[in-house]
């Protein structure tokens, strides 16, 4: 078995031999839910690319410490892979972000498209967003991940162009489009920017607003793919095409 991760506030950068004392929500997890026993080998990360690994010397009812016997450290990729993947029904949308963290996305854009039957006002947009960052942190910690994705406010087609030019690319996958992915020359540093539509597809009013903002319309598939398969082809095609070991 690999070994469990928890997310953990360090106080100060910890060193060899230091024991750190895991509580909070977290603590309570790894005690009473988990049930991690002293002996057990487990990784604590502050979720910004560093950690320890090592030994739990004692368990408290909602408390763990650990022994840092390891000090870990993720190197920051060359390229930050930003998704907005659009507002989906039946879960899929959490379905798709949970694979795009596993498959190492950084930035995750909740879109309200205008196609999408779900919709996000007021108090539901609130919870809804929490929600997407308890998949994503889950998904991170299950694929022992040491940096978390941010998940950031839902935004509307508006606020999604206004992304656009951010990013040193930004593409939107789309049947119509006349370029495959795979065929074009992505940056190899900085950020790229990828748009996930929803089931309904995206309206050709929205995607005129994307494409005047500079988003580049491009195929990942000869077919129409649903909205929760859609960000994970993209996203594992366009890490393909950069130098997996290119670390800054």
């Amino acid at each position: 078995m690999t070994d469990p991760v928890f997310l953990h506030e360090f106080a100060g950068a910890p060193a060899l031999g230091d024991v750190v004392t895991l509580a909070g929500e977290e603590g309570r997890h790894a005690a009473v839910v988990r049930r991690i026993r002293v002996g057990e080998v487990v990784v604590l990360t502050d979720g910004a690319g560093s950690g320890i690994r090592g030994e739990v010397v004692a368990v408290g009812k909602k408390s763990i410490d650990v022994r840092a016997d390891e000090l870990l450290h993720a190197p920051r990729p060359a390229i930050r892979w930003v998704i907005a993947q659009a507002l989906a029904k039946g879960g899929h949308d959490e379905q798709a972000i949970d694979m795009m963290t596993q498959a190492g996305v950084d930035e995750v854009v909740p879109w309200q498209s205008a196609r999408a039957i779900v919709r996000w006002t007021g108090e539901k947009a609130a919870k809804g967003t929490e929600k997407w960052r308890r998949t994503v942190r889950e998904a991170a910690k299950q694929s022992r991940r040491l940096r978390m994705p941010t998940v950031h406010d839902v935004v509307d087609t508006a606020g999604l162009a206004a992304l656009v030019p951010t990013a040193d690319a930004a593409y939107v996958l789309h049947e119509s489009a006349e370029h495959w992915l795979a065929g074009l020359d992505l940056p190899r540093v900085g950020t790229v920017l990828l748009i996930v539509g929803p089931e309904g597809g995206i309206a050709p009013e929205e995607l005129a607003v994307l494409v005047a903002a500079g988003a580049v319309p491009v195929l990942v598939n000869d077919g129409v793919l649903r909205s929760s398969s859609a960000g994970i082809v993209g996203l594992a095609q366009a890490q393909a095409l950069v130098h997996p070991s290119h670390r800054v």
